[in-house]
């Protein structure tokens, strides 16, 4: 017993420093690699760098600098830096294979980053989710969608998939189909459409909005009312043009068809 606590003494005494130095390492090294990252941040952002790739680059420049300071306090507490590069290297072939699927969303990251086919604020819709890009992390992207949800979607499964940004032209078409009686006069009818549209402040002279027999439907004449708007005035076009055409229709005596429930009194 006093043999062992001899030795535990010793053990105690040989690594204590070591372990000091190391706790040491460690806590300046993370706070050099925090004033690290937000340095760059701003070299970034002060050269005009997309704010998108900032913020990916300040992440792999995170990790890159943590994972050398991980080697470098091993280092001091004596373990050799070779046989810890071996095993780095047998442990990340296996953590590969393991973790597969976060490599193709970092590939993913990557891809996003060089390609570019949305930058933060744009509305875009992938993998059935519509939403404004919040963050475009190393793995993932965050969206925040329409009824202000967090959606998150893995940056490999992102950058495999179609996706569709409403925000790059700046201008997006309202898709409308309104249905009147076939007793209605068509070209009565499209007089009452367009004024709605070209008397609506939001929706754009250029392009021109337009209004067309769609379709001789069973029980109704269909128009496709195609208003152009700018896309932040998206919904408001959407939701006020459809009333409006409502109310104009009633002011003209023009019918909108619904089924009927007719009573017979035996």
């Amino acid at each position: 017993m006093e043999k062992y606590i001899e030795n535990l003494k010793e053990l105690i005494i040989e690594y204590t420093p070591k372990i000091l130095v190391a706790l040491a390492i460690l806590i300046i090294g993370l706070f050099v690699i925090g004033i690290v990252v937000k340095t760059s941040r701003k070299l970034m952002k002060a050269r005009g760098i997309d704010e998108t790739l900032q913020k990916f680059l300040g992440d792999l420049v995170g990790w890159l600098l943590k994972i050398l300071l991980l080697i470098t306090v091993i280092s001091k507490l004596g373990v050799e830096t070779t046989s810890f590069a071996a095993i780095i290297a047998a442990a990340g072939l296996a953590v590969g294979l393991a973790l597969q699927g976060s490599l193709a969303n970092f590939a993913g990251g990557v891809l996003i980053m060089i390609f570019k086919p949305f930058k933060l604020g744009d509305l875009v819709e992938a993998q059935g989710e519509i939403g404004v890009v919040k963050e475009i992390e190393i793995f993932t992207t965050k969206l925040t969608g329409l009824s202000n949800k967090e959606i998150i979607i893995p940056n490999g499964t992102l950058s495999n998939g179609n996706i569709v940004n409403y925000t790059t032209e700046g201008t997006r078409r309202v898709d409308l189909t309104i249905g009147v009686s076939y007793d209605a006069d068509i070209k009565q009818t499209k007089e009452v459409l367009m004024n709605v549209l070209t008397s609506h402040p939001k929706v754009l002279k250029d392009p021109a909005p337009g209004v067309t027999v769609a379709e001789l439907a069973d029980s109704s004449v269909n128009f496709a009312v195609r208003p152009w708007c700018k896309t932040e005035h998206y919904w408001d076009v959407y939701f006020e043009v459809t009333e409006n055409v409502k109310l104009e229709l009633d002011k003209a005596g023009i019918e909108i068809p619904y089924p009927h429930q007719v009573n017979i009194k035996k």
